[in-house]
């Protein structure tokens, strides 16, 4: 994968005052994990302050990827999957057929954002997307990631006071993983959203490093969506979160 052509656009100093352009959407067929990490890092250490951003929309094959942080404790059985340590931030994780990998190289300084309010953005694009498709999702704090309601995953009714001590994820499935990289500045990795996948390899870790959480999708909440459909309003969504 390669940049798209340079425009002209905004310096640093008047990026508040001045519109930016959506970034470049790219939807790619499969593609193997460590070769996209690597296209990733190639794109993000060739950008200068005028590069375009982007935001590519992959499918992996069956993978685990283990974070900066990640324990091999909570790799319990991997078998036959493979295990591939990566730069990203968090512990481990599952990619596979019938997800969407929404990767945004969004360039910090333009957006004149920081790490904190980017992963917000990351989140809010989740929960607009399953907003899409009739779905709540739900933020839990100091767990990065979407989550939605085992028992009533289409109400609108907010989670409220303090998560259970002895399990935050209580009544809860996870159904988006984050897990970014920031480089001078600008960003790659991004989020997993799982929309119809064969969900057993996450039994076979501790799911972003938490004992017992259990990981859902679309299709087991009942939701008849294909992932390019989901894909065009992830998309779509990213997109909205960085223009203006």
């Amino acid at each position: 994968m390669t940049a798209s052509p340079t425009p002209t656009v905004a310096s640093d100093s008047d990026s508040t005052a001045t519109p930016l352009a959506a970034p470049l959407l790219r939807h790619c067929d499969r593609m193997p994990y460590e070769a996209t990490v690597d296209a990733m890092q190639a794109f993000t250490a060739a950008r200068t302050p005028a590069t375009p951003d982007e935001i590519w929309l992959v499918e992996h094959a069956p993978v685990y990827t283990q974070g900066l942080a990640g324990k091999a404790e909570h790799l319990l059985a991997p078998g036959d999957v493979p295990v591939v340590r990566t730069n990203r931030g968090g512990q481990v994780t599952y990619h596979g057929p019938g997800q969407v990998l929404a990767y945004p190289l969004i360039d910090l300084r333009r957006q004149g954002i920081y790490v904190k309010e980017f992963v917000y953005r990351l989140e809010e694009a989740v929960l607009r997307t399953l907003a899409d498709f009739e779905v709540t999702g739900h933020r839990v704090g100091g767990a990065p990631g979407i989550y939605v309601k085992l028992d009533d995953p289409f109400g609108h009714a907010a989670l409220v006071g303090p998560r259970p001590a002895d399990d935050p994820f209580r009544g809860l499935g996870k159904i988006a993983a984050l897990g970014v990289k920031v480089s001078n500045h600008c960003t790659y990795h991004g989020l997993a959203l799982n929309v119809a996948m064969d969900l057993q390899p996450f039994a076979r870790i501790n799911p972003c490093g938490y004992a017992g959480l259990r990981t859902v999708d679309l299709a087991t909440l009942g939701v008849a969506a294909d992932r390019a459909q989901v894909a065009e309003a992830l998309g779509r969504r990213l997109s909205a979160q960085f223009t203006r």
